[in-house]
């Protein structure tokens, strides 16, 4: 028999609600967001973040606006423990921000908890249990009130922790970890069981946050879960009901959605959905799911390229090209026909109208993309054989993003001449499209320094008998030379794409790098070449500029 048999597992029983009112409900608000990527997301990782990785995460999280963050474990670990104390002696900690915590119900812990977030203006510390059927029977070997008793004592030795720190303002949390392989009737129990020792009141509520910590069922189930739950518990008007999904299944988007139809508050997630085995559930696709349907998702995803940006080096998790809303190919036609219907609609529309154009739910300019890039030229042998003729014959390995830019060049070449496009013709086109520095910018010295872990680049550029100097500071060379730019220019950069490979494997190989970056919402592609790969990285990207600026002015002509 094989292995692969569907025998082995039981379908997870619906919940028997005849009463059910969420399929009728519409989302008109956006829940309460809190992220957990320095938390939930950070545990998750190969390489977990280093503290300038969460620091800079850190950043970008209140960039975006959310305004409850959890920011890790610090009973568990010595680097949360560390990172929860830097962003409150250093104040970094915004006055609408509060910080999330999580503790799992154990003495110790909650002292050492209580420890990290001294003089904190305003807390969330998150309690937990597990209370699923499974653990209780084969891992804890408890009956329900031992699992009660768990929790219980939880609740109040948080409670007498916080009466310690009065000048902080205390926000409890607790989660029945499991919630949905735990009985709902036993769930509704332990909650009573903890908000009676909490005593929440509808101008101090605590949150009650119910995970899929394992996707179990279709999030129909779930919603009837949430549902019955919020029916059920005491003092519904004195909690937040919060949910946290998780992606095993594939639909923790989908399930959140659904838990706030059925009565949720609150919505726990990190961006791009990195957590657990297949993730949790992804902020970004929520709040622009919630944006495309004309209901504000109260957090700005409007530099959409440079959220990415940040997610990928603190996270060293690449995102893929057609993740929803995010991905670098999302709103590229390749069809024909997609192409015709892009078009004329976007000839016909007018711009007090509502967005209605085929094949694009939202405009891509709201997240800082652009029209050039919905619709590309895609000769789809042409594409790869373009690519293969500059490896084959120079050496040069183009990376997909940067394939389907030169492609559209090589398809508007081959339009103009008509004739076929050689091996040189290519590799020329090529040349000037990525390599040419005639009538530009060129990077002459520049010298880089680095104190307290922060890099200071000086360099000149010129261009013909002109002289600039420029200055900039960053996490390592390139980040410096965009600041650098980024003052030179006054426009917004962010490096979107980076890749980079020796021409040859000899020890004297020169270097090539490819760039693309986001000027000002549009991207524009570079490459360097060198025996220096910071000199080529640095090339390529000033290339990249030089046609965002050559652009910018043709357009102003």
């Amino acid at each position: 028999m094989s292995d692969f048999d569907y025998r082995k597992y039981k379908p997870f029983p619906p919940v028997p609600k005849a009463d059910r009112r969420w399929p009728d409900q519409l989302i008109e608000k956006a829940p309460v967001w809190c992220s957990v990527d320095l938390r939930d997301g950070n545990q998750a990782l190969i390489e977990p973040m280093t503290a300038r990785q969460k620091s800079r995460l850190w950043d970008q999280l209140v960039k975006v606006g959310f305004k409850e963050i959890e920011v890790g474990f610090p009973s568990a670990s010595s680097h949360d423990f560390d990172f929860v104390r830097e962003l409150i002696e250093n104040d970094r900690i915004p006055e609408d921000v509060t910080i999330q915590v999580l503790v799992q119900a154990r003495k110790e812990l909650i002292e050492k908890t209580f420890e990290a977030l001294k003089g904190a203006r305003r807390a969330v510390v998150h309690v937990y249990n597990s209370t699923s059927t499974v653990q209780r029977e084969q891992v804890f070997g408890l009956d329900r009130q031992g699992i009660i008793d768990i929790a219980v004592n939880g609740a109040k030795l948080v409670q007498e922790c916080a009466q310690r720190y009065p000048e902080t303002e205390w926000i409890f949390e607790y989660s029945p970890e499991s919630f949905t392989g735990t009985e709902l009737d036993f769930a509704v129990a332990v909650c009573n069981a903890v908000t009676a020792v909490w005593q929440p009141t509808a101008d101090k509520p605590v949150i009650i946050n119910l995970p899929a910590t394992v996707e179990m069922s279709t999030p129909n189930i779930y919603a009837d879960q949430i549902e019955w739950f919020c029916d059920k518990v005491d003092n519904r008007d004195s909690l937040l009901i919060s949910l946290h999904t998780h992606n095993d299944r594939g639909c923790a988007v989908a399930a959140a959605e659904l838990g706030v139809m059925a009565g949720a508050d609150r919505v726990e997630g990190t961006l791009m959905g990195n957590g657990e085995r297949t993730g949790n559930m992804d902020v970004v696709t929520m709040a622009m799911n919630l944006y495309s349907q004309g209901v504000d998702p109260k957090l700005d995803l409007s530099n959409m390229d440079e959220i990415i940006q940040t997610v990928k080096e603190c996270t060293q998790l690449p995102v893929h090209p057609r993740h929803p809303w995010a991905g670098e190919l999302v709103f590229t036609a390749f069809s024909g026909s997609h192409q015709d219907a892009i078009k004329k609609c976007l000839s016909r529309r007018e711009q007090e109208n509502p967005w209605e154009v085929a094949y694009l739910p939202i405009d891509p300019a709201d997240i800082g993309r652009s029209y050039q890039e919905v619709i590309r030229i895609n000769s789809q042998s042409g594409k790869g054989g373009i690519a293969y003729v500059l490896e084959r014959d120079y050496g040069y390995e183009l990376p997909r993003w940067l394939q389907i830019d030169f492609s559209s060049a090589v398809q508007a070449y081959a339009e103009k001449s008509e004739s076929e496009v050689g091996s040189e013709e290519i590799f020329s086109l090529f040349q000037n499209t990525y390599l040419n520095d005639e009538g530009r910018w060129q990077l002459g010295s520049y010298n880089v320094s680095r104190e307290d872990h922060v890099d200071k680049l000086l360099a000149e550029l010129s261009l013909g008998s002109t002289r600039e100097k420029i200055s900039g500071i960053g996490n390592g060379v390139v980040a410096s030379f965009v600041d650098a730019m980024e003052k030179f220019t006054g426009k917004k950069i962010v490096l979107v794409e980076y890749n980079e490979h020796a021409l040859s494997q000899s020890a004297d190989a020169e270097a090539v790098c490819y760039i693309q970056l986001n000027v000002e919402g549009e991207r524009y592609c570079g490459c360097g070449r060198s025996h220096d790969i910071v000199q080529a990285s640095l090339d390529g990207i000033l290339r990249a500029i030089n046609k965002a600026e050559e652009q910018a002015q043709h357009a102003a002509a």
